[in-house]
């Protein structure tokens, strides 16, 4: 049975498949989770959800049990999709790629960490909007998804690009970057300046 849904709280959830690279899903759960512990716990709700409740074996055998299946998990106002080469198999689940459509559609904001655009992708969440991914991935992304106007300039220059309610991050650290600028478009600067100073990152972002 899922929790009450809190309308005053926004719903975070982070998708987790085997070989989910971890930085990509640790580094916005480090962010929106040290947010939501800076305000009471009250504006934020972060949780990790997989297609099985089941223990998942991310890159280099660390090992993550998802708070929630994507059967029993709350309905999410933000989701955000991590990459890794895992990604090549996520695309193919079919429970995944309906979940992510049929939550996208009413979640307030969409986000891809690297390789976890390929998933956006293949929901046919990327069609004909400006996108990005780890920059080595870029090729095979263009090729094998046409329709997305793909950001392939410097990585260092263009960390995530924003296209409506969808945001998607170039490789691993970018998450953290994108994930901080979510924070500032949601509460304003100051709250992602805080969470930026207690993690002890780059302020000069904002």
């Amino acid at each position: 049975m899922q929790p009450p849904r809190d309308v005053e709280r926004r719903n975070v959830a982070i998708l987790l498949f085997n070989d989910v690279e971890v930085l990509d899903f640790a580094g916005p759960f480090e962010v929106f989770s040290v947010t939501a512990e800076l305000n009471s716990y009250k504006p934020l709700l972060v949780y990790t959800c997989a297609e099985t409740p089941e223990t998942l074996t991310a890159r280099n055998g660390l090992k993550v049990i998802p708070d929630y299946s994507l059967e029993t998990a709350p309905k999410p106002d933000i989701i955000i999709v991590p990459g890794g080469t895992g990604s090549k198999q996520a695309m193919k689940s079919q429970t995944v790629i309906e979940w992510l459509k049929t939550n996208a559609v009413e979640a307030e904001l969409v986000m891809s960490v690297c390789t976890g655009a390929r998933i956006l992708a293949q929901a046919g969440l990327l069609a004909g909007i400006a996108a990005t991914s780890h920059h080595e991935s870029l090729p095979g992304m263009k090729e094998a998804f046409p329709s997305t106007n793909w950001h392939d300039g410097d990585w260092q220059d263009v960390r995530f690009v924003e296209a409506g309610k969808v945001v998607t991050a170039g490789g691993i650290s970018a998450g953290i970057d994108a994930s901080l600028h979510v924070i500032a478009k949601l509460f304003g600067r100051d709250k992602a300046r805080a969470t930026a100073d207690y993690m002890e990152y780059d302020t000069t972002l904002f």
